[in-house]
C-alpha cells in the first residue's frame, strides 16, 4: 500500500524541520508532503530543502483547507492511505503505524489517535480537555460514535474515505466536524491509542483564554453539520 503522510504548516519554521526528520526515522517508504499555509516565515524553504514534496497555498486557509489540499493530492496520485501529522511537532510519528495497522486489516476507513486513552504524554490544559469531553458526549449522542479526542488531527483514512474528502472536508473546525460528516455516511472510525507532545515552538492557534469561546463554536459547528448531514 501507497501511504502519504500530509503535513499542513502554518508559520512552523521552528518545527517542521524535526517533523520531517522524525518521520523518516519511522520509515523511508511513506512519502511526505508539505501543505504550506502561506507562511511568512522560512516553513516553505526549510521543507524543499529536506527534499520533500511542497505545495504552497496562494492564501492562507486554516488546517480545513490545508489538509483538503492533502487529500486532492493523495486522490490525483493514487495514495491507499493518508496521514495527518500537524506541522507542530505534538503528534508522534511514532505512533504512525499503529494508526495504519487497522486500515490494512480493513477493520475502519478512519483511525483517530486518542492522547485520552492511556492518559499519557502532553494532555492539553483543562479548559481545552473539559471542552473535548463535552464533544465526545455530543457526538456520542448524535450519530453514537464515541470518540475521546475529536479535535486530534493525528488521523489516518483509506482511499475511501480520501476520495470523499478530497471535495468535501469541513474548513472551520474540521477535526470534530469531519467525524459527524463521516459517520452519517456510514464510515467505520475507531480510536487507537497515542501520546502527543507539547509545543516546542511557536504559538497554538487556541490560548487558554479562547478555550470556552472555543468549545461553544465548535458545538454549534457540530449540530450545523449534523442538521446539514442529515438533508443532504
Amino acid at each position: 500500500m501507497r501511504v502519504l503522510i500530509i503535513v499542513p504548516a502554518f508559520n512552523e519554521e521552528g518545527n517542521i524541520k524535526t517533523v520531517i526528520t522524525n518521520i523518516r526515522e519511522i520509515s523511508k517508504d511513506f512519502d511526505i508532503v508539505v501543505i504550506n499555509d502561506c507562511s511568512k516565515d522560512k516553513t516553505e524553504y526549510i521543507a524543499r530543502s529536506l527534499k520533500v514534496n511542497v505545495i504552497s497555498l496562494p492564501m492562507n486557509l486554516g488546517i480545513g483547507g490545508a489538509v483538503q489540499a492533502g487529500f486532492k493530492y493523495a486522490y490525483e496520485n493514487n495514495y491507499d492511505i493518508a496521514i495527518q501529522v500537524d506541522g507542530d511537532g505534538q503528534h508522534n510519528p511514532k505512533y504512525i503505524k499503529k494508526l495504519i495497522f487497522p486500515l490494512k486489516k480493513g477493520d475502519a476507513d478512519v483511525v483517530n489517535g486518542s492522547r485520552f486513552i492511556d492518559k499519557k504524554g502532553f494532555q492539553s490544559n483543562f479548559f481545552r480537555r473539559l471542552g473535548i469531553r463535552f464533544f465526545q458526549l455530543l457526538i456520542n449522542i448524535l450519530v453514537r460514535c464515541n470518540i475521546t479526542d475529536s479535535t486530534s488531527g493525528f488521523r489516518s483514512y483509506n482511499a475511501k474515505a480520501i476520495e470523499l474528502l478530497k471535495d468535501n472536508y469541513p474548513i472551520d473546525f474540521p477535526e470534530p466536524e469531519a467525524i459527524i460528516f463521516l459517520k452519517k455516511r456510514q464510515f467505520r472510525i475507531i480510536e487507537v491509542p497515542v501520546q502527543m507532545e507539547s509545543r516546542v515552538a511557536g504559538i497554538s492557534s487556541i490560548s487558554v483564554f479562547k478555550s470556552i469561546y472555543y468549545m461553544i463554536k465548535v458545538s454549534v459547528s457540530i449540530i450545523i453539520e449534523f442538521v446539514r448531514s442529515n438533508n443532504g
